[in-house]
């Protein structure tokens, strides 16, 4: 019987929580400020965990947070691995969520034709 709410989702949920949790109070690097993580991917082995993340303004480049990110990436995995108690941190990649920036493209669009 498969589970409704299986283990990698599970994980998935928990690392986005800590990745926010150490983004609002432990990581100081300015370019990370007011960057958010909205999802996290992980694959069936628990390996590799694709971490969507976003900004506050959806037309802000990303490549200095992408940047930061990869800086900061050793020590993000320490302390997951420290909060979560897993067997194998999986591996940390960080990929610019564009969900919001399509939205907004899309409601500029919507409205661009109404009015």
């Amino acid at each position: 019987m498969q589970r409704e709410y299986p283990r990698h989702l599970r994980v998935g949920a928990e690392l986005a929580r800590v990745l926010n949790a150490l983004l609002q109070s432990e990581v100081k690097d300015p370019r990370l400020e007011g960057v958010r993580v909205s999802e996290v991917e992980l694959s069936g082995d628990l390996g590799v965990a694709t971490v969507f993340y976003s900004t506050l303004d959806p037309d802000d480049d990303a490549e200095p947070v992408k940047q930061a990110f990869d800086a900061a990436t050793g020590y993000l995995r320490s302390n997951v691995g420290r909060q979560l108690r897993l067997r194998r941190v999986p591996e940390l990649r960080f990929r610019h969520d564009q969900s919001a920036r399509k939205g907004l493209e899309l409601t500029r669009l919507i409205d661009s034709s109404l009015g």
